[in-house]
């Protein structure tokens, strides 16, 4: 199946969508294909502001809208005790909300960006997209990361080359609670890096220790300046460390 025969044959969808390359492509190709697609983006405090301004962007080059949903995740009691499974119980209520404000606006059909690339063995929140039924368009066609970003390159997307993005909620260790005190320190600390120039980037809280996981290609140029991140970062972090081994990928 290709993306043109998926949009032929479901011409009125919903999706959730996030600002990232996948989801901007996804949106692009249905718009492309003349498929009526609802885009929401479901903002919370796991969210930093510069994804919501991605993907206005990214609706606004398109010649779409879409339509931003609030939600409280701070409230979940499941989400923020942050078992190993929370990307379940917050993939739960991410699309709930979808799907709930969908169904209001007519829209029964849900997709989301998932790509062949993603291993779904080993992530909780596919499990999640699976019991609600959502789809997931880029993998029933077989469209890895690799071609997702050449096909965004030669559509003019800017999100081609966007790195990949997890939540702010990716940086706390399991176990331990999340609170917005938290995610705010966490999403401070990475904007000091993101106006520095760097990209690619965690920032990962270890008690009240940043710890920077970046590619091995951006060492040098945080090493150089090193005295310059301590101090952007030391409004949210007493420590700031350089993780030598260099970022995997989640």
């Amino acid at each position: 199946m290709t993306l043109e025969q998926f949009f032929s044959e479901n011409r009125k969808v919903a999706m959730g969508f996030s600002g990232g390359v996948d989801s901007s492509y996804l949106f692009y190709a249905g718009k492309k294909y003349g498929a009526d697609v609802r885009a929401y983006f479901v903002k919370s405090a796991f969210q930093p502001q510069f994804e919501l301004e991605d993907a206005k962007r990214l609706a606004e080059d398109i010649g779409a809208e879409i339509t931003v949903l609030e939600m409280d995740v701070l409230s979940a009691e499941d989400v923020v005790s942050n078992p190993e499974d929370r990307c379940y119980y917050c993939k739960n209520r991410v699309f709930g909300l979808i799907c709930a404000r969908a169904a209001e606006d007519g829209y029964s059909t849900i997709i989301d960006g998932t790509n062949a690339s993603d291993d779904a063995g080993d992530r909780p929140g596919f499990r999640a997209l699976q019991e609600m039924e959502v789809r997931s368009p880029l993998r029933e066609c077989g469209l890895m990361k690799n071609d997702v970003r050449r096909l965004s390159r030669e559509a003019g997307l800017f999100t081609w080359n966007k790195p990949s993005y997890a939540c702010l909620a990716t940086r706390i260790p399991a176990g331990v609670r999340i609170t917005e005190d938290k995610l705010r320190r966490v999403e401070g600390a990475e904007d000091v890096l993101r106006s520095m120039g760097f990209s690619d980037f965690r920032v990962r809280m270890r008690g009240n220790t940043g710890l920077i996981q970046m590619p091995a290609c951006q060492m040098i140029s945080a090493v150089r300046l090193a005295e310059e991140i301590r101090l952007g970062m030391a409004p949210y972090f007493s420590e700031v460390v350089l993780d030598l081994k260099g970022r995997n990928h989640e």
